[in-house]
Order: structure tokens, then sequence, then C-alpha cells
């Protein structure tokens, strides 16, 4: 039987009309807050972030990931009767049960199976290995991987005072949006386009750093664990210590260097962390995509659009090598490699 190898037909991204700036979110807080008001500019000095998409009060995360689900499935020329797979990849989700890809699925008109990958800000990256592994064992050979992250919904407004603000600070970064890709099956040749490989770390120890604890059964309906709790220096602290091991060993042993990348895709929360990301690694800076600056952090959806806005400007394109270096709450830390 031919060898197979999972190759990327397509990615699409859909930003939401609405953009706040950052002074816009601490005039927001300061509006709805009794008495308490962000230091001006503080939000854009401690991360880098400018401007975040805010989703209509209408929509859902499934409807983010439809409006780019729909993009890919049009741009790839692939109706929804040929879709093998749709897997809904996401940190955010419609509703506890059922799973939301069941809600993508209808508003597709999908009548695939399908199902959820959730693992915080590494969700796509995750979905992408799963939907590989189906791919190369012949069980599917078109897989649909749809993502819509809705954060604003969980960011806390209201704010009481300066330790609740600290501790819902990082949903003022957050962006929503929809991210798409299409994966599917193609014959393994020696330089020819498809994924490499993949490599993968976790620290579960210090799963704590960053919860929406709501929803579960620790806290199935109490407000106040509606919002984002997120320890910024733990968890860039976390990062720092489960080191980039697991990205160079993956890199070698795929027999690559650093240098050999057009783009090396990284999950960005703020230009610190970014920066100290890259500099471990030792990724030349011109190799990245900065996009937090003008939209925010998208959480699983990020890498999806930096590697649509490499390709669409240009940067990397047939034949060029990427890799895309995520970072997930929990925690975890990832690395696709692709030939495009």
């Amino acid at each position: 039987m031919e060898r197979r190898i999972t190759a990327l037909g397509g990615v699409a991204v859909h930003l939401p009309e609405d953009r706040l700036s950052s002074r816009d979110v601490e005039r927001r807080v300061a509006a709805l807050s009794d008495g308490f008001a962000p230091p001006a500019g503080l939000i854009r000095r401690l991360t880098g972030v400018e401007h975040r998409y805010l989703m209509p009060a209408d929509w859902q995360a499934s409807d983010l990931a439809v409006a780019a689900a729909q993009k890919v499935l049009a741009d790839t020329g692939t109706a929804p009767a040929d879709v093998d797979l749709l897997i809904f990849a996401s940190a955010s989700q419609d509703m506890v049960e059922p799973a939301t890809a069941h809600i993508v699925a209808e508003k597709l008109g999908l009548g695939c199976p399908v199902f959820d990958v959730k693992n915080a800000c590494n969700s796509v990256l995750n979905a992408m290995e799963v939907a590989d592994a189906f791919i190369v064992s012949g069980r599917y050979r078109r897989v649909l991987i749809a993502c819509g992250e809705s954060p604003s919904r969980a960011t806390r407004w209201r704010v009481p005072g300066i330790t609740a603000f600290r501790t819902a600070f990082a949903g003022y970064t957050l962006s929503d949006a929809g991210a798409a890709l299409l994966l599917h099956a193609s014959p393994a040749r020696l330089g020819g386009p498809g994924i490499l490989g993949f490599g993968a770390a976790a620290n579960s120890s210090v799963w704590d750093v960053g919860t929406l604890p709501a929803g579960g059964s620790a806290h199935p309906r109490e407000e106040e664990y509606t919002y984002f709790r997120i320890d910024g220096g733990r968890l860039r602290d976390a990062f720092c210590a489960l080191g980039p091991q697991v990205l160079h060993d993956t890199v070698e042993r795929l027999g690559l260097r650093w240098d050999d990348f057009a783009v090396v895709g990284v999950h960005q929360v703020s230009l610190a962390l970014l920066e100290a990301v890259r500099s471990g690694i030792g990724v030349a800076a011109d190799r990245l995509v900065v996009t937090l600056p003008e939209h925010g952090n998208l959480a699983s959806a990020s890498l999806p659009l930096q590697l649509s806005l490499a390709l669409r400007s240009g940067r990397a394109g047939p034949g060029d090598l990427v890799a895309l270096v995520g970072l997930g709450g929990g925690i975890s830390l990832g690395i696709a490699v692709i030939r495009l």
C-alpha cells in the first residue's frame, strides 16, 4: 500500500468586525466598576497588546468556527459531503453538552463523525496531531479542524478592586476569533508537502496557574468563577522552567535546523514572553509573525492566524518549512513541523 502523509490543504481565519483598543478596555472597566479605574496605558505597557477583537453579542464560539470553516471550504473547493471528520478544537465552547463540534457540523451541513479537542491555547495544535494520526493510518482522508475562541464572554468587566483586576488581567489581552484548517491525505514523497512531525511536553503540576473554573463539577454555578483567573508571573516562570528542549529534540529528530524554517509561528501571550521564547529557542526575530499588538491573544486561533498571514504575505509558500510552536495553560508546550 502506498505510504501516505498528511498535507495542509488550506487555512482560514475569521476576525469579528468590532475591535477594542487597550484604552477602550480600560475605559469600559472603569465605567462598569464602582470606584475602580485601571491605570491608563497599563495593559499596553505590560503586554504590548494594542487591539483585540470582539464578536457580536448574538454569536457563539461555534459561529466563529463556522465562519472560518466556510472560508477554508470555499477556498479549497471542498464540498461539505467531502469532509470525513470534523474536529472542533478550542479553549472555548458553546456549552458543556453536547460537544460544540455537533453544533458546528449542523451549521455547516456536515454529516460526518465529529468530536471536540480541548487543551487551552494548544487545542488546534493537538487537533492537528490527532488528525494526522487518523489520516496516516488510513482511517480518514480529509479532516476539517474548526476553532472558535470567545474569551470575551469570560472577561471580567465589573471589577471590585485592584486585586480582582490583577487576577483577571490576562482576560483583557484576549481576542475573539475563528480559525479552520483542512488536512488531507497525500502520497508521501521525499521533499514533498506534508506534516513532518510533532513534539509535545507538559508540566501538569502547575495546572492552577491559569483557570476558568466555572461550568464543571468543581464550580458548576457560582458567578464568581466565570472569569479568567491567571497568575501571569507564575505562568511565565512555569514555561521557562519547562524549557524548549522538546522543540530542539523534535527539530533535530527530523534532521532540521531552526535556520531551515521560512517562518516559526509562536503562540503569543505578551511581547516579553514571546521574546523570551524566541531567544530560548534561538530563532532569528525575522522568522516570527508578530500578531499580538494588533490582534491580541487569540488563544488556539493564534497559530492559524500566523500561518494564514505568512501565506498571504508571501513569507512562506510551496516547498517552505514552517514550524508552529504552541504554549497552553495546564501547562503544555508543543510543535508541529510542516512542509508546505
